[in-house]
């Protein structure tokens, strides 16, 4: 029961490449938001408003050790926040677990995130430089966590095919 976890700030590409590495190496993908969503039926944005983030954060956390303990090999991305929470960076070492940071820069992630500013409520309503701003303040904040992954694997200046492989060999 092999696991391989994709972490990293949102835009840096988990899901896309965790898409195109699992029909690389057939190994099914599951995003941790889907599935916290499909258990209580509510979008993100709803748990939160709804719940607050601590419920959200309870959940995650919950949804996340039933996915590593799942008998199937599964690929997981997760939320970016995830691995910043209730200890959920020491989920990224053990048996059987492989977790690999998709690291991105300050620039590539404003570039990618500003194509789909409107889908992401953090930061729909900021200028260019509070996005840019925000996004160098989360990346600090959250490298610590992030670093607790095996491997790093940089997704600057590259193609989904490009950074897959890059994923294959370490893996291999």
């Amino acid at each position: 029961m092999r696991k391989i976890i994709l972490l990293g700030y949102m835009g840096c590409g988990k899901s896309t490449i965790a898409n195109k590495l699992s029909k690389v190496i057939e190994i099914p993908f599951v995003d941790l938001d889907k599935k916290i969503e499909e258990k209580v039926n509510l979008s993100i944005n709803d748990i939160f408003e709804k719940h607050g983030e601590i419920y959200f954060r309870t959940l995650e956390r919950e949804v996340f050790i039933e996915l590593l303990h799942s008998p199937d090999n599964l690929i997981i991305g997760l939320g970016g926040g995830t691995p910043c929470y209730a200890n959920n960076h020491e989920l990224l070492k053990g048996d059987n677990i492989t977790s690999i940071y998709l690291k991105a820069s300050i620039e590539t992630l404003f570039n990618r995130l500003t194509a789909n500013k409107s889908k992401r409520p953090l930061i729909a309503d900021k200028s260019d430089d509070e996005m840019k701003e925000f996004i160098a303040k989360h990346l600090f904040d959250r490298s610590f966590y992030y670093n607790h992954a095996q491997y790093k694997v940089v997704v600057d200046d590259k193609t989904i095919d490009q950074t897959v492989s890059d994923i294959v060999a370490v893996l291999a």
